[in-house]
């Protein structure tokens, strides 16, 4: 994909009276890794979720071309998604749901279905669990699976919720090739973070904190200035020249996926196993 993944005019956004994000105008490149931060309450899913579709804007526009026309082109990995434990269902029975949207709720899967799950779970490296039981794995293998679960889904535009967060490293770093590998299948990936770190390395960052605030290139957009406005001076620390966030919403929790030390070098990283 080339050219531009969505367009937002006078964008307001919310639910029922309360307003998520105020009034911004933003275009989001096509066929790069668009990394969305802000604080919490920025409005960063409510982003997301217009962009899929799921909710109507309260006043301006949002153009998204892989919606255009009736079809959906839109592949949404939440960031979290509950499954009854009770339910006997496997990972290939979930990363098949991943079909569901291409293949309609009464069209026998096809070759090309089945084709398409197993490439989603090699691609994510779940194959060799594919007949376990969602309700035996790890949060970071729940996680790989419902990424592949939207691989499967035919898409050109692939939306991911906090896909880095509360992960173990093995995980974060498969999703990262993954991220990367959609890049060069030409698909355009958009992902929220509140890692300084994660955003510094895409292609584009939109920032928000209830309004967009910046869009543009990394060092565009994560400049003193705009990081002070999104997340106030209280929230900031510069120690030998890189800036950190001190976000007790988001502090470490013990046995998972660091947060990298909010550290705008990325290779101030920090990681364990969980």
């Amino acid at each position: 994909m080339t050219g531009v993944a969505v367009t937002a005019r006078d964008l307001v956004l919310g639910y029922g009276a309360s307003v998520a994000l105020e009034r911004s105008s933003f275009e989001l490149p096509a066929g790069k890794v668009i990394a969305v931060i802000g604080p919490n309450g920025s409005g960063k899913s409510t982003v997301l979720n217009a962009i899929a579709g799921l909710i109507e804007p309260m006043a301006g526009t949002i153009e998204v071309p892989a919606r255009r026309t009736g079809s959906h082109r839109i592949s949404y990995v939440l960031q979290t998604t509950k499954v009854n434990d009770s339910l006997p269902i496997s990972v290939r029975e979930v990363v098949t749901m991943g079909r569901y949207a291409s293949a309609g709720g009464l069209r026998r899967l096809e070759a090309a279905d089945r084709a398409a799950v197993r490439t989603a779970m090699d691609r994510t490296g779940i194959t060799p669990i594919a007949g376990t039981r969602l309700q035996n794995l790890s949060g970071g293998q729940r996680q790989r699976v419902f990424v592949a679960q939207g691989l499967a889904q035919d898409h050109d535009l692939l939306l991911l919720d906090e896909p880095l967060t509360g992960i173990d490293l093995p995980t974060a770093q498969a999703i990262d090739e993954v991220i990367h590998d959609e890049i060069s299948r030409g698909c355009t990936v958009i992902l929220t973070t509140h890692d300084l770190s994660e955003a510094r390395v895409a292609d584009h960052v939109l920032l928000l904190s209830g309004r967009a605030i910046a869009s543009g290139t990394p060092a565009e957009v994560l400049t003193d200035e705009h990081l002070v406005t999104a997340y106030g001076p209280s929230l900031l620390h510069v120690e030998s020249g890189a800036v950190f966030l001190d976000d007790p919403a988001h502090q470490p929790v013990p046995g998972r996926h660091l947060h990298r030390e909010r550290s705008m070098d990325p290779d101030a990283e920090r990681h364990e196993d969980g």
